[in-house]
Formats: structure tokens, sequence, C-alpha cells
């Protein structure tokens, strides 16, 4: 899961992207309003956390530009400002939560699973498909309940796929949702290539009642 942290505080940014990183999502981080505004432009997110007082502008223009370009949801504010009307504004723009500053770390990462179960999975914390069950929260696959041993980037394929069975993912879209816009920096899919090679080994190891179809050039697509 990827997630995008705009918060000017540097401190407070090194906690929130350790603890959430303890947790197995990939976290990026933005410090300024035109950053954060570029970030949630070009790149998707399964969460953004976003503080309202920014160097160069207000947090909460960029949750109406969110809301402009039809992508609002899973959006938590983080914000040192307790004001009713700033809460009361941002849930109307379409904020999914609303967090005073001091927070506990504990709290956030327990506001960001809930959104995220809410909004990707319906409120599910158990995937199934076929003889496969995955367990989001402890981040676990298994097959006919017997564990599998996957690798995080493995597991976040896996989830993804899952949850979009049977449709046609394309594979930037794929690399982007498990590797965030750090996939930038790569020259091609090679690093998708080997992770869907050894996912596929796994779950065929393991007797898993799906497949991982390839479409020349456009993506892939998990059928059972």
């Amino acid at each position: 899961m990827n997630i995008l942290l705009i918060e000017d505080e540097t401190d407070l940014q090194e906690v929130v992207k350790e603890s959430l990183a303890k947790e197995g999502f990939l976290v990026e981080t933005a410090d300024t309003f035109q950053e954060g505004l570029k970030k949630i432009s070009f790149y998707d997110y399964d969460c953004v956390l976003l503080d309202i007082m920014l160097p160069g502008g207000d947090g909460l223009q960029i949750l109406e530009h969110l809301k402009h370009i039809g992508k609002s949801e899973n959006v938590i504010i983080i914000s040192a400002k307790d004001s009713v009307d700033d809460k009361i504004r941002g849930l109307n723009l379409g904020a999914d939560d609303y967090l005073t500053k001091p927070f506990h770390i504990a709290e956030l990462n327990a506001r960001v699973k809930s959104v995220l179960r809410r909004k990707t999975f319906e409120g599910k914390n158990i995937l199934e498909c076929a003889n496969i069950k995955v367990d989001l929260n402890e981040f676990m696959a298994a097959v006919n309940d017997v564990p599998v041993a996957l690798n995080r980037k493995e597991f976040d394929i896996l989830v993804y796929l899952m949850a979009n069975r049977n449709r046609l993912i394309s594979k930037s879209s794929l690399a982007e949702k498990v590797w965030g816009d750090y996939m930038d920096d790569a020259d091609d899919f090679e690093f998708l290539y080997s992770q869907i090679k050894n996912l596929r080994k796994k779950l065929k190891d393991s007797g898993a009642e799906v497949k991982i179809s390839a479409m020349y050039g456009m993506g892939y697509k998990l059928e059972a």
C-alpha cells in the first residue's frame, strides 16, 4: 500500500514514516504545498495524510484539488488546528478523518488501516479468492489455510490483483501501486517481471487454484 505524507515538520515526518514503514506501507513524503500538489496530481496513492498549515499554501486547497480531479478518497487530515470550521470544511471536501496534533502514532496507524479497509476492501480484514486467503492486518497469505512465504512486494502484488480479480491491470498501474513514484527511476519493468515470476511459482507450488495471466504488452489479470 502506497501512502503520501504531506507534512512540513521534519521530526514528525520521520516518526510517522518510520512507524508506517514498520507496518509494511510504502511511504512517500512532501514537505511543501507545491511538492504535495505536484505529487497528488501525477501519482495515485492508497492514502494521503495531509497537514493543513504548509509552507507555500493551505493544505485544504490540496484537498480541494483532489476533489476536483476525483481523488479525494482516503485522505486523513493531520493538523495542529483544532477548529470546528476546519474540520467541517475538510470533511465536506471529502476527507475521511481528521486527527488533531499531538496524536499517538498507534492511533494514526489504526486510522490509516481503518480507512484503507473501508474504502479499498469494503471494511474487510480478509480477502479470499478460490482457495487463497489473505489477512491484511497480519500481512499473511495462505493457500488451503497453509501459510505461503511471500516477500513484501509479492504480497502487495497479490493483494492488488485479488482486489481487482478478473480485471486487466496495466503494468504501470501495478508498478505504481506497489513501488510508488520511485518506479520513475527504473529503466524498464524487469523489477516487476521478477516479482510476478516468483509469485506465480510460489502460488503454483502451494496448490493455489488461481492463475496470473499476462496480456502481452499490457498487464496482468488474476483469474480463479
